[in-house]
């Protein structure tokens, strides 16, 4: 039992310990991980949405299903991996074998709120 205990405030003070800066580090590469294999799935709906919006309603339940499928797996493979090999250096200074990082990080756009947002100018009162 107190081995448990001890496994349990280390892990969570490595992960609270993460840096929230840009730097690839042991402890991010294992806060990705673990991020990555419990939403891996997400890759499904987003998928299927993407090429929704892409190509048509069709394509995306169909194409996009299938997309999706296939990359929820890859994330959620890719979070294990990283998980299991967190303490090293593999690859490379601590790198992400994804791109992006996350499911919806920097890279993924939602181009149905890019066509359909509006700019509204904020105009002062004239004194």
């Amino acid at each position: 039992m107190k081995k448990l205990i001890a496994t349990v405030l280390i892990l969570s003070m490595v992960i609270v310990g993460a840096p929230l800066v840009e730097a690839q580090t042991p402890q991010k590469k294992l806060l990705r991980g673990v991020t990555n294999a419990i939403t891996g799935w997400v890759e499904l709906p987003k998928n299927i949405y993407d090429t929704s919006v892409e190509e048509n309603i069709v394509s995306g339940l169909t194409v996009g299903t299938i997309k999706g499928f296939g990359m929820a797996i890859v994330r959620t493979g890719a979070g294990v991996y990283e998980v299991v090999t967190f303490p090293f250096d593999i690859p490379e200074d601590y790198v992400p074998i994804l791109d992006p990082e996350y499911v919806f990080s920097e890279g993924y756009t939602d181009t149905f709120v890019e066509e359909n947002i509006e700019v509204i100018e904020v105009v002062e009162p004239v004194e």
